[in-house]
């Protein structure tokens, strides 16, 4: 996922092999690319778009956009969502903790205008 997000578009399975390997110490087959990217593809982590005979993929959603999802389900099944955020805003490093402060300063915002 991380040499499709990287990318600046769609990748055949042949591109993605090639990046996946340029940095690999056992190189991956063609054959084991194909198929995870046919699995991504059915499971609607990627998009599949017809180039020719072959296809090129591409993600669905943007690596912030999966990593909220991963974040989300992990306090839906939480039975103490509270503390896992308070564990949270307890890690993020000190050089983000402002962004952080203004993104939950303006949703409390948000919330006060309803």
């Amino acid at each position: 996922m991380d040499v499709l997000w990287a990318a600046p578009g769609p990748l055949r399975v042949r591109e993605l092999l090639a990046r996946l390997n340029e940095d690999a110490d056992r190189p991956l087959a063609y054959n084991t690319v194909q198929t995870v990217a046919e699995r991504l593809a059915q499971k609607g982590l990627l998009r599949r778009t017809q180039d020719g005979l072959a296809y090129r993929y591409s993600p669905t959603r943007a690596r912030e956009d999966y990593a909220v999802d991963l974040m989300l389900d992990a306090l839906t099944d939480a039975p103490d969502s509270g503390a896992i955020l308070a564990r949270f805003a307890e890690s993020v490093p000190r050089e983000d903790v402002g962004h952080l402060l203004d993104v939950l300063r303006r949703r409390a915002a948000e919330g006060d205008e309803e």
